[in-house]
């Protein structure tokens, strides 16, 4: 059932006998926090379970309250004015403040509580993230995830810094002063053709992508194989461009080229070809990133140690 928030001035919240009440302006912050990073009145009011005319009604009172114009409203969607986007920083901070402190008065009577947003990219959102998530939720069954994807891992560091999430999966080092952990190496392999003349080979020399037709993915997801090719002094020779890590896989297995993946991108593929490690063995090396480990949500954490122990003791 949705709920429509302008009805009343204080948000109840109950849990195993302890309660506590959330200020009502809170509730219209994080109402049009969401709404900003959807996109759509319609999906933040269903992401937060109140009406849509409660939400615009939210929206339009703040643009009264506050004197500014905060939504450009279009077909397709609103986006933040000029105005919006100013505020957006001390938007997110209040929101954040208020769930933090949600979860440290969870915290006092021993409950598990709260929202976890988690930055990551797409290996890890396929190969890590659900069995992370699993085996979290079986310790902490109350506590909700929100995650967020994107192909650059400046983009979410970005996040981290800004407070969009509350911790990320990255490629290490770090561009921004944020608190990191180093969680594992993952190696960058050659993909071959089954019947490629190095399919028996120990290693695929990285000089050879010169000679071999090879598979680029868009400059955006593939910065870390560009600076291999820029730090061994190779010039690959290219012939297609794809957007899509399982694509160049499959012109792989037709025989159209080869391309470079890493371990983790290529584990459980369905398709026929060889993978190779490179010589000389090239890497990325993935760590977890928050803003401050000190400062850090309880719910956060906690997270963030089951990911270390989790992988430590290579259950992933």
């Amino acid at each position: 059932m949705a709920l429509d928030i302008t009805q009343t001035t204080l948000l109840h919240a109950s849990h195993s006998k302890t309660e506590w009440m959330v200020p009502m302006e809170t509730g219209k912050y994080r109402a049009l926090l969401r709404t900003a990073e959807l996109g759509s009145i319609t999906r933040a009011a269903e992401d937060l379970g109140y009406t849509q005319s409660a939400v615009s009604r939210i929206i339009s009172d703040l643009e009264q309250e506050w004197g500014v114009a905060l939504l450009i409203r279009g077909r397709s969607g609103v986006a933040l004015t000029a105005a919006g986007e100013a505020l957006l920083p001390g938007l997110r901070a209040v929101c954040n403040a208020e769930r933090e402190l949600q979860e440290e008065v969870a915290e006092l009577h021993g409950l598990t509580r709260g929202t976890i947003r988690v930055g990551t990219f797409n290996s890890i959102s396929v190969h890590w993230l659900p069995r992370l998530m699993k085996s979290f939720l079986e310790k902490y069954p109350a506590i909700r995830f929100e995650i967020l994807t994107h192909i650059e891992y400046r983009e979410i560091e970005d996040w981290v810094a800004s407070g969009h999430v509350d911790c990320g999966f990255i490629s290490l080092p770090c561009a921004l002063d944020l608190d990191t952990v180093f969680l594992r190496r993952d190696r960058h392999m050659a993909v071959l053709p089954a019947d490629h003349p190095l399919a028996g080979a120990e290693c695929y020399p990285i000089d050879r992508f010169a000679q071999d037709p090879y598979i680029k993915l868009e400059d955006d997801r593939d910065r870390e194989v560009i600076q291999i090719f820029e730090h061994c002094g190779v010039k690959p020779n290219l012939q297609y461009l794809v957007n899509d890590d399982y694509a160049a896989i499959s012109m792989v297995e037709s025989g159209l080229g080869v391309s470079v993946l890493t371990e983790l991108v290529l584990r459980r593929t369905p398709y026929h070809v060889v993978v190779k490690p490179l010589d000389p063995p090239q890497f990325r090396d993935i760590g977890l990133a928050v803003r401050d480990r000190e400062t850090a949500s309880p719910a956060t954490a906690r997270f963030l140690s089951h990911v270390v122990e989790t992988l430590a003791a290579g259950e992933i």
